[in-house]
């Protein structure tokens, strides 16, 4: 943001989209050091969208949740076999989120998207629904 915002500027405006996880919507044991690195993304989120709005600049954040990437590999579907859609994510459907963000979302500003397949939503009782 610190070099892409003076551009975004330069042009007129412009989006940024800042890429998280949902360990910062929620804890993860063993992890406080990335947990609070995403928590802290979230704010800066917020603060650079409230900072940058006068420039036509909007700031959002995306926060996936398992995405079958070379991160997640070899993880057992089991980690996500208990959330409401039942799968690792795909990294296409991340991207989608962050076109929309950039193309359609245009009145949304320190706004945080979640793809987690409902993984904080909460507990439910349902069957998980599956691709």
């Amino acid at each position: 943001m610190h070099f892409a915002a003076p551009l975004l500027r330069n042009n007129g405006g412009g989006v940024i989209v800042n890429v998280s996880c949902t360990a910062g919507l929620t804890g993860y044991p063993g992890l406080a050091a990335y947990v609070s690195s995403k928590w802290g993304l979230r704010g800066l989120t917020k603060a650079a969208a409230l900072d940058l709005a006068a420039d036509n600049i909007r700031v959002c954040s995306v926060h996936p949740g398992p995405v079958r990437t070379h991160m997640t590999d070899g993880l057992d579907e089991a980690i996500v076999a208990g959330q409401p859609i039942g799968r690792f994510g795909e990294p296409d459907e991340v991207a989608a989120m962050i076109r929309f963000i950039v193309v359609e979302a245009t009145f949304s500003t320190g706004s945080e998207f979640t793809l987690d397949g409902g993984a904080t939503t909460g507990i439910g009782s349902a069957a998980p629904v599956t691709k």
